[in-house]
């Protein structure tokens, strides 16, 4: 099942705007293309990448990405994202 929330503008001060300590899934696109598969505390990891912490990320220029919140473990969901969207910057898919 794809994310169903709205794309966002993957800039700096979007993503500063997120309220810290939710847990998640998130994406990274470039334009229609999936780029990265997430999870973890949303706002920490979106602040990781924009800041260079994946080269693959980067080097992809992307120019939007996507979020849900997850109860629990985000591992299953994320699993679920990334075989749906086979993101150009993921390798494993987790179990």
């Amino acid at each position: 099942m794809p994310f169903t929330n709205k794309m966002r503008p993957y800039t700096k001060p979007e993503i500063e705007s997120l309220d810290p300590n939710q847990n998640g899934v998130y994406g990274i696109f470039r334009d229609t293309i999936s780029v990265y598969i997430g999870s973890g505390d949303i706002r920490e990891r979106m602040l990781a990448h924009i800041n260079g912490d994946n080269p693959c990320i980067t080097g992809n220029t992307p120019s939007q990405w996507i979020a849900e919140l997850v109860s629990g473990d985000p591992t299953r969901r994320e699993g679920e994202l990334i075989r749906e969207y086979r993101p150009i910057c993921n390798k494993v898919v987790p179990q």
